[in-house]
């Protein structure tokens, strides 16, 4: 910048100012980076706590022998971590046809994944 003396160069104000505007950013790029970093837990948590309900679905789905009727409930180990588990079949209005929903919840107590799958009883 070009002064009336002559001289080149910023104000101690105009820095000031710059810092500011760098300062605010920097500020919402952290919290942005806090925000992405909880996400990906809560993600992470939703992913494994699907695939063990999957799991269970598909253990339900191919043993011979159809699951008795009523809530089961249980404790699975995936990822390091324990999953507990609840499965409910009941009956459908089709014949021979019984449901299952499967609920997992993660350690605090949060659900983290459920699925609900058809069965033909043979």
């Amino acid at each position: 910048m070009s002064r009336a003396d002559g001289s080149a160069g910023f104000t101690l104000i105009e820095m000031l100012v710059a810092l500011a505007i760098f300062s605010l950013a920097a500020i919402a790029l952290i919290k942005l980076e806090g925000t992405i970093l909880a996400s990906t837990a809560i993600l992470q948590d939703r992913l494994i706590g699907q695939i063990v309900a999957r799991n269970k679905a598909v253990e339900a789905l191919t043993d011979p022998d159809p699951p008795g009727f009523g809530r089961i409930e249980g404790v699975e180990a995936n990822a390091g971590r324990r999953w507990r588990w609840a499965r409910t079949t009941a009956r459908t209005s089709e014949p021979g046809v019984q449901r299952i929903d499967i609920v997992v919840t993660g350690d605090d107590g949060h659900m983290a994944g459920a699925i609900t799958v058809f069965r033909v009883a043979a």
